[in-house]
């Protein structure tokens, strides 16, 4: 039972998560004119900067290394990306091939439109802060997690 006068606000984990698959279908509509999904689109976008191990992929991504792991699949079968080996025998680095810069270089029109969309939507001002809403509170709650996380004294 909750005490009536401190109604909780609704589940904030629901609503982002609502809000992230509207936003992400807006995308992938977008994405799909060439063939991508959005995921594809930003993990591509990350290996055009650098060949990089899994490992930090994951952590630049926000995600598990396994899930990276499960989404480069399509990429590598496509040719747009390789797994090198690394300075050890566990380390894989994910590598960018001219098929996947063409591929990158192709998509951010459609990636653009996307953009472009959601501004309209929303507005330059309503983009800035969604943005810097997400940062910080991205930022606290990760901060927050790494506390729990961390080995006490």
């Amino acid at each position: 039972m909750h005490d009536d006068l401190h109604l909780p606000l609704g589940c904030t984990c629901f609503k982002l998560r609502k809000l992230t698959r509207a936003v992400s279908r807006l995308y992938d509509q977008h994405l799909a004119t060439v063939d991508l999904k959005s995921t594809q689109y930003v993990l591509l976008n990350f290996i055009v900067q650098e060949a990089m191990p899994v490992a930090v992929l994951a952590e630049r991504f926000g995600a598990e290394r396994t899930t990276i792991t499960r989404n480069l699949k399509p990429l590598i079968d496509a040719g747009w990306v390789t797994l090198e080996a690394g300075q050890d025998s566990r380390q894989r680095i994910v590598t960018i091939s001219t098929a996947g810069r063409a591929k990158a270089k192709q998509a951010y029109g459609a990636w653009r439109a996307a953009q472009d969309a959601v501004e309209a939507l929303l507005g330059e001002a309503g983009v800035a802060a969604l943005h810097g809403q997400i940062d910080a509170t991205y930022s606290r709650i990760t901060d927050h997690t790494e506390d729990l996380h961390a080995p006490h004294p």
